[in-house]
């Protein structure tokens, strides 16, 4: 219905913090949350920890191209840097492709699918650990 807004933004949230429509849904009524989506209750609950309402950011990994990984176990924590000792900045499901700009040398973990010191940088500059990576289309250059 909204084409002319970019893949990935809901017209609830162009609405409320852009004015998109007149700042109206598709109803007419007046945007008084951003809300563009529905969060599981195990994502709600047990991925987020969030117990009320809250602000989430929501990055839609498989919008981008180029090489992607497939996460074979997760959800997987998204990490600031390469290593567990860094903050998690998000999370990634089971079977999610995410784009992979590039590989770094970081802290070694030991996973269901290798025991490898490989970091995998995201689209969005955070990391993954390679060795929850199950596969990979594409080649993954060195940052």
């Amino acid at each position: 219905m909204w084409k002319d807004l970019p893949q990935g933004r809901p017209e609830a949230q162009a609405a409320y913090q852009s004015g998109y429509n007149g700042g109206r849904d598709q109803f007419g009524r007046t945007v008084g949350s951003p809300a563009g989506i529905d969060l599981a209750d195990g994502t709600f609950w047990d991925g987020l920890l969030l117990t009320d309402n809250a602000w989430v950011d929501v990055a839609y990994l498989w919008t981008g191209t180029g090489t992607r990984g497939r996460i074979g176990s997760g959800p997987l924590n998204i990490r600031s840097g390469p290593g567990t000792g860094n903050p998690v900045v998000g999370l990634a499901a089971t079977y999610a492709d995410v784009p992979i700009e590039c590989a770094v040398t970081g802290q070694s973990v030991s996973g269901p699918y290798r025991t490898t010191s490989q970091w995998n940088r995201l689209a969005s500059g955070h990391f993954v650990s390679h060795a929850y990576v199950s596969s990979v289309t594409g080649t993954i250059a060195a940052c």
